[in-house]
């Protein structure tokens, strides 16, 4: 299920993102080795006491002097709406100002739980963090963001607020697919083509849909659930914080899927931002269909489908598993099946491969390759097992993970997928120290 949101609201220079930084840690750092993901660091799963939550960094707003105020004030709002949750961050040092006002006269106004994080207190006796009490958003939580200080605190105050998860209201068996991309890709078409009814808004102005709708449906006596989202668009092309937010949406989409449709545009092509939507998708374990959309509007020839998709692999080379499909949302070009590529990808990230199967296969790569040594130091691996599924997740016992080159991971993950498939859905594979004597294989 989604997990819930916090956004951090405030003034500039107060230090949202220094807050932001210090409470999702280590979790902000790019893992992959792949060329083509890109972060952006709007928003970061965090956790505290085994409760998750994303969190949304209002810090990478940007505004001009003359409507900083205004501007601020429609973070607040939007933050009122959208979020679980808000931390209302403060200048201890520099005390109250028009704006801290302006935006605490937005925030008394929802019913969501917000917290006021006087931050910049180094000194608890010295730095006279009280008077922020006038802003009637009871009592401030004085915190360093910058030195760490009783941001425990803080933390064990807001899980505390968190909303509790919902159930979900759909069966196990139904297939939930999340339909994402930049604005103007097609998205709505899509949707609407796949229903076979007009339930989505369609429209050429970007950021139109700005929810996620959820259309249930079933076809061929499956069950699945269909959710369009909002186009999302670069950092700095975004002008509402409308629209920033609907992001937020989108993520909540993404984490409720079991298979994402990635839209792209035939007459565009892949852009950078479109690394950055599907990046998160996949760093999120879901299987993944990519769609170019609009491919009755390219002049072909025999080659062009192959050019095409050649491209798509060079742009996203951290995404070889992913099928691609050629469609047009207005022609019903290829559309039937993209159902089926559903019903594919979420079967092989639901795949489960028997023990004994597995140890061979990895037994058999180890002796044809073997991993290479390090200080004279060799990579052993003991015993295999399939640890779970969605994504289908594989765990190693080794004699050192330290010894795992992260070359020799991905020939193991090719040698998984060159005998059991898992297209469409990424591969975990975690690493477990053992001693020699537990060894299995």
């Amino acid at each position: 299920m989604p997990k819930p949101i916090v956004a951090i609201v405030g003034r500039p220079n107060v230090g949202k993102s220094s807050l932001f930084n210090r409470i999702v840690g280590e979790r902000i750092a790019i893992v992959e080795d792949m060329p083509g993901v890109t972060r952006d660091r709007l928003y970061q799963d965090a956790e505290w006491q085994g409760r998750e939550f994303t969190l949304v960094d209002t810090g990478g707003l940007d505004f001009a002097e003359d409507i900083i105020t205004s501007q601020i004030r429609k973070q607040a709002e939007m933050a009122m709406e959208e979020a679980d949750a808000i931390l209302f961050v403060v200048d201890a040092r520099q005390g109250i100002t028009t704006i801290d006002e302006e935006v605490a006269k937005s925030l008394r106004k929802t019913d969501k739980p917000v917290l006021l994080v006087a931050n910049k207190v180094e000194d608890f006796h010295k730095i006279p963090y009280y008077e922020f009490y006038a802003l009637g958003l009871g009592e401030p939580i004085p915190v360093s963001a910058a030195e760490g200080l009783n941001t425990g605190d803080l933390l064990d105050s807001l899980v505390n607020v968190l909303p509790q998860p919902e159930e979900d209201p759909y069966s196990p068996d139904t297939i939930r697919i999340a339909v994402i991309g930049r604005p103007n890709v097609g998205k709505s078409s899509l949707v609407n083509a796949i229903l076979g009814e007009e339930r989505v808004i369609v429209s050429n102005i970007p950021g139109t849909t700005r929810d996620a709708i959820d259309s249930p449906f079933e076809r061929n006596g499956n069950s699945y659930v269909i959710v369009d989202t909002a186009g999302m668009r670069r950092r700095n092309r975004i002008d509402l914080p409308a629209e920033r937010y609907s992001v937020v949406r989108a993520l909540r989409a993404v984490d409720r899927s079991d298979v994402v449709l990635m839209v792209f545009d035939a007459t565009e092509g892949v852009a950078e931002q479109d690394k950055r939507i599907v990046g998160y998708a996949h760093d999120k374990g879901k299987a993944i269909i990519l769609v170019v959309n609009k491919w009755d509007l390219i002049k072909k020839d025999d080659k062009t489908m192959h050019k095409f998709e050649r491209k798509i692999r060079e742009e996203l080379a951290f995404l070889p598993y992913a099928p691609i499909i050629f469609v047009s949302a207005l022609t019903k070009q290829r559309l039937p099946k993209i159902l089926e590529l559903v019903d594919f990808v979420a079967d092989e990230a639901s795949k489960r491969v028997a023990t004994a199967d597995l140890n061979n296969l990895i037994r058999d790569a180890v002796q044809a390759t073997p991993p290479p040594a390090d200080k004279h130091r060799r990579l052993k691996i003991f015993y295999a097992t399939q640890g779970g599924v969605k994504p289908p997740t594989f765990i190693l016992f080794v004699n050192d993970p330290e010894l795992m080159h992260f070359s020799y991971e991905r020939y193991l993950e090719n040698k998984i997928r060159e005998t059991y498939g898992f297209e469409g859905t990424p591969i975990r594979i975690y690493l477990r120290q053992r001693e020699a004597r537990d060894e299995k294989v």
